[in-house]
């Protein structure tokens, strides 16, 4: 779309915009030296509204402990922001002003806080940054050469959307861009938080990402994670950490919802990490706030509470950095709306079985360097997924049956062999098939 004074929103104005230079916030704090490296990353997403019975910070972190014992290491909060009212369909994602908390969710105070409590339990926090759009009543809008506009000069919604609640920026605008970062550095400094998970990144120019995130990496004693809702892999080369899997997650549904091919998942992930750098990962996941609230809980989509468990090992472990949404830990079985009319609460004294198994995953994930970052060698079968992965000396062998039928699985010559249940910690002697009932996985290493 071109804006009235004929600058397109995608045209880059200079190919290689310098890093914003400023005087910065006061620092609060001191900043988290513990921030782990990407592929140790287990994330988990943060819907304020749904999370506590209170539906703001001081909620979250009286439930930090929890956290933690799930395996975290990195927190996800939704859009904290104070949102706009004029034309507001109550999206956390309409920002009235990028440097003030909602008062519904609470105050600095409280962010600090949480962000404090975090650190002290060895946890990074980022932020959702919404770049794209502001609401309408955002004080920027003054500024009519900062947005997007038709050729009669009228500010406009993000063109193929129908998001009739906010309105597009014009990232033609040096001015608009400048104010942007600044405002991304407010929170590292301010709020002392870890990074950002950063909006709908591929409606945004990478060149402006790149200024952005070279602006923030140049803040002394940071390590940051940046992470893009998007899958453009330019993205990496603006300097984000991880993009999102949509691909993979599409055809980890198939398997379930279509009778797929076990093949088709690996097509995929392939595909994910051709021409991806060192270091550089993709988030992996069976269910955030978007695919919760528009599409289905993970036990509906996945086919009962065993198969989203499944589903959750393959995205856990074949490789990516995985994610887990506030609920999916319990199998919360209703969908969790994030818009401000919701009165959905997640009842934690769900399924407590189910929240062992969740922690001993992630815990089996967290002390195996061959899962986090080894080399995958796939061993699978039509309806069974199954592969190693390596990190000398370190094997882990998984197999997972996708189908709600119980599938016998041929064990490869060379992993007849003896190795230990990673779940259990029993030895297990490997023998020419195993036998597998609706929706079971194995975990074996040595």
């Amino acid at each position: 779309m071109i804006s009235a004074l004929g600058c397109s929103k995608d045209e880059p104005v200079n190919p290689q915009p310098k890093p914003v230079e400023e005087e910065q916030p006061k620092q609060y704090g001191e900043p988290f030296t513990n921030v782990p490296d990407t592929k140790d990353i287990n994330m988990y997403e943060v819907n304020l509204r749904v999370f506590s019975s209170s539906g703001n910070l001081d909620g979250v972190t009286a439930r930090l402990d929890e956290i933690k014992n799930l395996g975290v290491n990195v927190i996800w909060l939704m859009p904290i922001y104070e949102p706009g009212v004029l034309k507001s369909v109550g999206s956390p994602y309409a920002i009235k002003d990028y440097k003030k908390i909602n008062p519904e969710f609470g105050t600095l105070e409280d962010l600090r806080e949480l962000v404090s409590e975090a650190h002290d339990r060895g946890m990074a926090v980022i932020l959702d940054w919404v770049a794209n759009h502001t609401a309408w009543d955002h004080k920027w809008i003054q500024n009519a050469s900062w947005y997007t506009r038709d050729a009669g000069g009228n500010i406009v919604q993000p063109e193929g959307t129908n998001w009739t609640d906010v309105a597009d920026l014009n990232f033609g605008s040096q001015a608009m861009r400048k104010e942007m970062i600044s405002a991304m550095k407010y929170w590292v400094l301010e709020a002392n938080i870890d990074g950002f998970r950063c909006d709908y990144a591929d409606g945004v120019p990478t060149d402006f990402w790149k200024q952005a995130i070279d602006t923030l990496r140049n803040i002394p004693d940071r390590k940051l994670v940046m992470f893009a809702e998007g899958g453009k892999k330019e993205l990496f080369s603006a300097g984000f950490d991880l993009i999102f899997g949509w691909n993979f997650y599409g055809k980890l549904k198939d398997l379930y919802e279509s009778k797929a091919s076990v093949a088709t998942l690996f097509n995929a992930n392939t595909s994910d990490y051709s021409s991806v750098g060192d270091g550089k990962h993709i988030l992996r996941w069976i269910t955030n706030h978007d695919d919760n609230a528009w599409d289905n809980t993970p036990i509906t989509v996945f086919d009962g509470v065993d198969g989203s468990i499944s589903a959750f090992v393959i995205s856990a472990y074949l490789g990516g950095v995985p994610l887990i949404y506030n609920g999916q830990e319990v199998a919360c079985p209703v969908k969790l709306q994030f818009f401000s009319n919701t009165n959905t609460k997640i009842d934690w004294s769900l399924n407590p079985d189910v929240l062992s198994t969740y922690k001993k995953l992630l815990a089996i994930r967290n002390s195996s360097e061959a899962l986090r970052g080894g080399e995958m060698e796939n061993h699978s079968s039509e309806d069974v997924v199954a592969f190693t992965r390596t990190s000398n000396p370190e094997e882990v062998f998984v197999v997972v049956n996708v189908r709600n039928t119980t599938q016998t699985f041929s064990v490869p010559v060379q992993l007849r062999s003896e190795w230990e249940d990673a779940v259990t910690n029993e030895p297990v002697s490997l023998e020419e098939q195993i036998q597998l009932e609706p929706y079971a996985y194995r975990i074996f290493r040595k």
